[in-house]
């Protein structure tokens, strides 16, 4: 595994950023006299290769996979392609659409450079506050203001952009969406957390039961409000005009693609306080909350004039559901996008 060599990324223009694109910045952004760089890089196989970023944005480096499009390994300076964001779930692994759906064999993306980028674990997609003193892990900002323009400048990565991600990465596109108007012109949620003000506990059940100090992220969800407001979708609903958006989720009840004699989530504190709200059929607390949000979310946007779709089916918080539903939104996700060469 060696260092990127310059002479493997094409030279071409540099594309600038809109006025749209810098909208939502959070307001406390890590400090470095050091850009984000790429320090290596690793071939996976013909078309995927793995990028390792020196990031101030997460004190430290982070993974970014690429699924590479036909024509991309022969490309000449000016070269872009469509891009899709796929976003992990909480867990953040940046291997999980080519590991657990082998994304890799899809023919629906030969044409698109697909980014699969990597979440500190549990890190929600956001600049954490840290009490107010901001800093790592600021994903947002390693995500849309470091690891985006490398790929823009150096790995063909053009405007056409669409965003899709599973569970807190379904959360995360439809936030970055809504954060960065005008930067996606597509983003799909699959069973995501996207309305963290209406289960708070949620939030803080699941962080507790990781291990992870919670309030670091948003705070308090009374006394920074206004922070958990900033991170929430729904709150958002406007920012969204001119985007589609699709919001998928099942109700937590086993469905078709659940195994006889699926045994229940686990419990969790917090979290297991709203098992009383639903029925008994639940065995799945987790999509059945994330199902709640995600029609909470879906109705405020249609309220606010956003072109929004939906699909709400019997099923478990379980990615043989996100595989099917991401099949299902390639169309969307990948409509009218063409290379640029």
């Amino acid at each position: 595994m060696a260092a990127p060599a310059a002479a493997t990324a094409p030279a071409g223009a540099t594309p600038t950023t809109t006025k749209s694109e810098r909208a939502g910045t959070h307001p406390f952004l890590p400090r470095s006299g050091h850009p984000a760089r790429v320090v290596e890089e690793e071939r996976i196989g013909s078309r995927q290769l793995d990028l390792t970023i020196s990031s101030p944005a997460l004190a430290g480096t982070g993974k970014v996979r690429l699924l590479t499009p036909d024509g991309w390994t022969t490309r000449r300076p000016g070269d872009r392609w469509p891009v899709l964001y796929l976003l992990p779930d909480g867990e953040g692994d940046y291997q999980t659409y080519t590991r657990d759906y082998h994304i890799e064999k899809w023919p629906e993306l030969r044409r698109t450079l697909v980014v699969m980028p990597q979440m500190p674990f549990y890190g929600f997609y956001s600049n954490w506050w840290n009490t107010g003193a901001g800093g790592a892990p600021a994903v947002e900002s390693f995500h849309l203001d470091e690891v985006r323009p490398i790929l823009e400048r150096r790995y063909g990565a053009g405007r056409q952009r669409a965003v899709a991600g599973q569970s807190q990465g379904g959360y995360g596109a439809i936030k970055y969406a809504a954060r960065r108007p005008g930067m996606f012109r597509a983003a799909v949620s699959f069973s995501g957390f996207l309305h963290p003000l209406q289960y708070p506990e949620a939030v803080s059940g699941g962080a507790e039961y990781l291990g992870v100090p919670w309030q670091k992220i948003w705070g308090d969800p009374v006394r920074q409000r206004h922070i958990w407001r900033e991170n929430d979708p729904y709150y958002l609903a406007e920012r969204l005009r001119g985007t589609r958006v699709h919001i998928t989720s099942g109700d937590g009840t086993p469905g078709t693609l659940d195994p006889p004699h699926t045994e229940p989530d686990p419990k969790i504190p917090g979290l297991a306080d709203l098992a009383p709200f639903y029925p008994d059929e639940v065995i799945s607390l987790t999509e059945a909350v994330m199902g709640d949000e995600s029609r909470t979310v879906a109705r405020r946007l249609q309220e606010a004039g956003v072109g929004v779709t939906t699909h709400f089916y019997r099923g478990t918080h379980s990615p043989s559901y996100w595989q099917r539903e991401l099949r299902d939104s390639l169309p969307l996700l990948t409509a009218n996008t063409e290379p640029s060469r």
